[in-house]
C-alpha cells in the first residue's frame, strides 16, 4: 500500500491500523489474565511488561507485511536504544499506553499505532482491549465495538466521531490518572470548566473526539508515540492538539528523541482562545 496523503489513502490506512490494534489486543489480554503480571523498570523508571513486548512484536511483524519499507519507531525498541533512520514519513507504535493502569488491572490501557507525514499524524488507531473498543481516524474518525483478537467490524457497525462545540454552560476537562500536576490544575482553573474527569492513557483523546469532553491539557513530558494516534483521531473528528503557543503539536522531533512539549487537546479549537 503506498504511503500518500490523499484523503482516501489516509482512510484506508486508518482502517488497516484499526484492524491491527484490535488483533494485537488479544496478546495484552492473555498477559492480563495471568494471576501475576511481572514488570521491569526501564531507564526512565517507567514499567514495561511482557504485554508491551509481545504487542510491539506483533505490530512490527504485521506492518512489515502490510507496509513494507516504511520506517517504524516503536516504544520498547527505542527504550533499548535502537535507532531508526527515516525521512518525513514513518510509523509510531505504543504497544501498551497506560502500563501502570495495565498493572493495576484497570481497563484504561490502550494499543496505539499512527503514521506521521511531514510532522503531522495523518492516520491513527487506538484499541482498548479490556473494553473491546477501537477508535480510528484518517480523513474521518470512527469508533466501534471490537473484541480483542478479532477483526475490525464492517463499516455499517462504525460510529462516526465528531467533536462538540464548547458548551456555553461550561466545559468538561480531562486529566491524567497518573500524571496530574499543579500546572494542569491551574490551567483548568482559568477555563469555564464545570466538570473534571480523571481518565487513563490515550483514552482521553478518544473521549474528546467522541464529544464526551472538551479539553485535555498535558504539561508533563510525553513521547510522540504516546500522542500520535489520539492526535490523528481527534484531528479527523474536528478537534486540535495545540502547543501553548497555539500551533499544532509537531512530530518527527528526532533531535529531542521524540519527546513532546506541553500541549492542549481541544474538541472545539475556537475554545483555545479562552485560555
Amino acid at each position: 500500500m503506498p504511503i500518500m496523503n490523499a484523503r482516501s489513502d489516509r482512510q484506508s490506512l486508518a482502517r488497516l491500523f484499526g484492524d491491527l490494534v484490535v488483533g494485537a489486543g488479544a496478546l495484552a489480554m492473555e498477559v492480563l489474565a495471568r494471576p501475576e503480571i511481572g514488570a521491569q523498570l526501564k531507564s526512565d523508571k517507567s514499567p514495561v511488561t511482557e504485554a508491551d513486548e509481545r504487542v510491539e512484536e506483533y505490530l512490527l511483524a504485521a506492518l512489515a507485511r502490510d507496509l513494507p519499507g516504511v520506517p517504524i519507531i516503536a516504544e520498547e525498541a527505542a527504550a533499548r536504544g535502537e535507532s531508526v533512520t527515516h525521512g518525513s514519513a514513518f510509523l509510531l507504535i505504543d504497544p501498551i499506553d497506560g502500563t501502570r493502569e495495565f498493572l493495576a488491572r484497570s481497563p484504561e490501557f490502550t494499543v496505539n499505532l499512527a503514521l506521521i507525514i511531514d510532522g503531522a499524524p495523518v492516520a491513527g488507531a487506538i484499541s482498548a482491549p479490556a473494553q473491546a473498543k477501537v477508535w480510528f481516524g484518517g480523513a474521518d474518525s470512527f469508533a466501534a465495538d471490537a473484541a480483542p483478537g478479532g477483526a475490525l467490524p464492517a463499516p455499517q457497525d462504525w460510529r462516526r466521531l465528531r467533536t462538540r462545540k464548547a458548551p456555553p454552560k461550561g466545559m468538561t476537562a480531562l486529566v491524567s490518572k497518573s500524571h496530574l500536576d499543579a500546572q494542569t490544575t491551574d490551567f483548568i482553573s482559568r477555563l469555564p470548566v464545570i466538570r473534571r474527569m480523571s481518565v487513563g492513557s490515550s483514552l482521553k483523546f478518544c473521549a474528546v473526539a467522541e464529544g464526551l469532553a472538551d479539553v485535555y491539557p498535558r504539561f508533563g513530558p510525553t513521547m510522540e508515540w504516546d500522542t500520535a494516534a489520539g492526535d490523528a483521531i481527534l484531528r479527523a473528528a474536528g478537534g486540535a492538539v495545540l502547543d501553548p503557543a497555539g500551533a499544532p503539536l509537531l512530530y518527527n522531533k528526532a533531535g529531542a528523541k521524540y519527546l513532546n512539549g506541553s500541549f492542549i487537546a481541544w474538541g472545539d479549537p475556537s475554545a483555545s482562545t479562552l485560555s
